[in-house]
């Protein structure tokens, strides 16, 4: 995403580790897994399957790979045993962090997602800490560099399938939509065959409100927290308010 983006600061991106596909294709895979385990092997019937192919997809997963981690998964239901669990805390300054992991071990994912926190100079606390202080929606962004599109069928596109909101960035055209209308207004963007490239497409959760680290010791800390909940392999998505990550 754009340092300029409208919602550029709503869900740390991994730029970092994440350089490394492989881990990203792990956790995608567990994603598709515990969707497949859930509602099925087939995308037309499972709503779930569809939007993590379409967030795999964004994230570069070959069709392939993603085709075998499905296949797998319906092949070996009873070897799907990721849990999914959401860990709220504070960062420094009370930057508010929710972290959202697939584990087949709570107790190691518990420990180590302390850990981050306390060395981050921050600290997790209890379910409900800080998730009121964001809201889901969901979130497409294309790139403004493959093509010209009309900014105006785009975005009446867009609203049509139920969108609620349209922004056009430095480098990307955004769509923001409330959570149960995700699916379709990604749908509509897909099949409009637009030549700017879907470069993501998730529902995500948005803070209503962002905090600044004007300090370089707490802009210090609140990176070492991200970094090290990205190593973790248990971590699938980490969302904060700090306002100022790009500086």
């Amino acid at each position: 995403m754009s340092g300029h983006s409208k919602f550029s600061n709503i869900k740390h991106r991994k730029e970092r580790n994440d350089s490394a596909k492989g881990k990203i294709f792990t956790r995608l895979g567990r994603e598709i897994a515990v969707a497949v385990k859930s509602g099925g092997a087939d995308p037309s019937a499972n709503g779930k399957l569809r939007d993590i192919i379409a967030k795999a997809k964004a994230g570069n997963m070959p069709n392939d790979t993603i085709d075998r981690s499905i296949k797998k998964a319906a092949g070996d239901l009873n070897a799907v045993n990721y849990e999914s669990i959401t860990y709220e805390g504070y960062g420094p300054s009370g930057v508010a962090v929710i972290v959202k992991a697939l584990t087949d071990n709570r107790n190691r994912a518990a420990a180590n997602i302390r850990s981050a926190f306390t060395k981050g100079g921050g600290n997790m606390g209890a379910t409900g800490c800080v998730s009121f202080l964001f809201d889901e929606k969901g979130l497409i962004v294309l790139s403004r560099e493959d093509g010209e599109v009309d900014e105006d069928e785009l975005m009446m596109l867009a609203l049509e399938a139920g969108a609620e909101d349209f922004s056009v960035e430095e480098e990307t055209y955004e769509i923001l939509t409330p959570a149960d209308n995700f699916g379709a207004v990604r749908e509509a963007v897909e099949n409009a065959h637009l030549p700017a490239e879907i470069i993501s497409a998730e529902v995500t959760l948005i803070p209503q409100t962002y905090t600044s680290l004007n300090n370089h010791d707490d802009q210090k800390k609140m990176r070492k927290l991200l970094d090290m909940l990205d190593e973790e392999d248990d971590v699938i998505d980490v969302y904060h308010n700090w306002e100022n990550e790009t500086e």
